[in-house]
């Protein structure tokens, strides 16, 4: 996996880039069916690591927590002989430690045993806390950075538990959101149940899909049984979200209580990803999919979608990307962004190829190809 340069910057004004965006570094994680592969960006240099981690590995999740003194890395790894597991560095992913004990695992008496860890999210508003989504669908608490998780037993006892319907992926609570403002708001989404909130700390779950549709159901209105594919959270407003379906893609404005639909204007609502910019309100990001029955790039054209207006409106894409036709799906957990500024964009898709842009999506590079399937990726600046 060769080193690249900064997406849209000649190779010869590396030097004068660097003296524009300092030698901030960003870590880069893409997790894959077969490994975990990391690079580093300094200056507007990409290099990385020569050999993957985790090497046969399915690299479900990943976390990069900078709120400590030193960042931790944490990955979901799957393995077809050992099972799943959750692994953490401290130094950018050079090394890895494995907990004496799972760190994930389903008590007894709940008669499951965890098939994978789909999600890893650091809290928003208390340090040491983070959560892990996984499939079946539950939640964990971690209160020691990840190294150990309790279950969230009200949602797992949630009453409506029994009516839940596997998605084509399986049964995976894949997106966690904690709110800056309050650590007892936590929002979840499930595949295939829905949105669910709690506001006292997880003692108790609503359903939360008032306004998304289940097309797939005889009632297109249900309380939960909604397909929700990801869930991102607005910079600027915590109260607004962005929420993309299996078809159409959705805005609330208060905390995910009630969605409108803002899929005009898109070639497609049917897709899988969803990110939020970091710190520009109202911005957010969409890789449009042509259909269920069809997951190839909307229009057999690689291109990211993005908002500025909070859905009112979108703009294409694509300046960098392949413009012949293409069909690289991307995952739902494959899209992020960094905490740059300007913002640093991300997809890899399933034809193991990773594209980055370091100017809030405006132009993009390819990092990488032929990797095997790209399931997930995150960014964040380290340094």
């Amino acid at each position: 996996m060769p080193g690249c340069r900064l997406a849209g910057v000649p190779d010869d004004d590396v030097e004068d880039t660097a003296e524009v965006i300092g030698m901030t570094e960003v870590l880069l994680a893409v997790g894959t069916r077969k490994g975990l592969f990391i690079g580093r960006r300094r200056g507007g240099v990409w290099e990385f690591d020569e050999t993957p981690y985790f090497n046969a590995q399915a690299i479900y999740s990943i976390a990069v927590d900078t709120r400590g003194e030193r960042p931790r890395l944490l990955a979901g790894g799957d393995s077809a002989h050992w099972g799943p597991s959750v692994f953490h560095s401290d130094d950018l992913g050079r090394t890895w430690t494995e907990p004496a004990s799972p760190a994930v695992r389903f008590p007894q008496d709940t008669g499951a045993s965890l098939e994978r860890v789909w999600q890893l999210h650091p809290a928003a508003a208390e340090p040491d806390v983070v959560y892990a989504g996984t499939e079946p669908a539950a939640l964990y608490r971690s209160e020691d950075r990840g190294e150990s998780f309790e279950l969230v037993r009200p949602l797992w006892e949630h009453p409506t538990r029994s009516r839940w319907v596997p998605g084509g992926g399986g049964e995976g609570l894949h997106t966690i959101l904690t709110d800056r403002r309050d650590p007892r708001a936590v929002t979840v989404a499930v595949s295939t149940a829905g949105v669910f909130r709690t506001t006292d700390g997880g003692a108790s779950w609503a359903p939360s899909n008032s306004g998304v549709s289940a097309v797939f159901l005889p009632d297109p209105d249900p309380e939960f049984g909604q397909c929700v594919h990801k869930v991102a959270r607005d910079a600027a407003n915590p109260d607004r979200l962005y929420l993309q379906n299996h078809w159409g893609v959705y805005r609330s404005d208060d905390a995910g209580a009630q969605w409108t639909d803002i899929g005009e204007g898109l070639p497609s609502t049917f897709g899988f990803a969803v990110a939020a910019h970091p710190s520009r309100g109202d911005t957010a990001y969409v890789f449009p999919i042509n259909a269920d029955a069809d997951r190839v790039p909307a229009g057999r054209r690689c291109r990211v979608f993005r908002t500025a207006d909070a859905g009112k409106s979108w703009e294409p894409l694509a300046s960098g990307l392949p413009q012949e036709d293409h069909y690289g799906t991307v995952l739902r957990d494959a899209m992020c962004t960094d905490d740059a500024d300007p913002a640093g964009v991300y997809f890899g898709n399933r034809n193991g190829e990773v594209f980055a842009s370091a100017d809030d999506g405006d132009s993009w590079r390819q990092l990488a190809s032929h990797l095997p399937d790209v399931l997930c990726v995150r960014a964040a600046v380290v340094g």
